[in-house]
């Protein structure tokens, strides 16, 4: 498994390189977190056209704290889920400025306390803030990563985990970012392009469509 493992990755590396690259556009480290809450059940592509606008009429958090509710839901009502969001971005900005002197928090537990944070988004705040080792587990790297046999779970808490055993932590954060590129131009979860796939042959479920 860990030879496996080890191919994979490398060609992975190959195929995207290993520097950090984050799809939501951010200054801040709390820009970053209101535009992770704003992408649940959303496109990357769309949050960033939202909050292009967005951080500009919100430009600190004091803004977000005191927004009008009804006001911040028509700014961002193009994305799914605004009524929450607009109400959990309020309440994270809140706690920010209370708890944390406006500064977003580095530990798990801390980050999982604010409104609309849940572990996905805490660990991708812990990734690329602070680049602490954490996998983000996205759809994307839920079902590739079954694809590819690191996991038989449905459960992102627990596909996490089997990630964590099976990955050394250099490549924790670099998996979630090479998955995201790799989902998207290749293995796709309706059509998946395996006849164009460099990791076909290493594939649990290309072994079933081959058989």
């Amino acid at each position: 498994m860990k030879k496996r493992t080890k191919e994979i990755l490398k060609r992975l590396d190959e195929a995207y390189g290993t520097e950090y690259v984050c799809y939501l556009n951010h200054k801040t480290p709390w820009q970053l977190l209101i535009a992770v809450i704003l992408s649940a059940q959303c496109t990357d592509a769309r949050v960033n056209i939202v909050t292009k606008d967005l951080f500009v009429k919100y430009d600190t958090l004091e803004k977000f704290a005191s927004a009008d509710l009804e006001e911040l839901e028509q700014d961002i009502h193009s994305i799914g889920f605004y009524h929450n969001k607009a109400k959990n971005i309020i309440s994270c900005a809140k706690t920010l400025l209370e708890r944390h002197g406006g500064e977003v928090p580095r530990t798990l537990e801390e980050l999982t306390a604010l409104a609309g944070v849940g572990r996905k988004t805490a660990n991708v705040i812990r990734g690329n803030v602070y680049h602490d080792p954490s996998i983000v587990v996205d759809t994307h790297v839920k079902r590739i990563s079954k694809r590819l046999g690191f996991t038989e779970q449905d459960d992102p808490q627990k596909v996490e985990e089997d990630l964590m055993k099976a990955l050394p932590k250099d490549h924790w954060i670099l998996y979630n970012i090479q998955i995201i590129t790799f989902g998207r131009s290749i293995c796709a979860a309706r059509s998946p392009k395996c006849g164009e796939c460099f990791l076909s042959d290493l594939c649990k479920a290309g072994d079933k469509r081959q058989e």
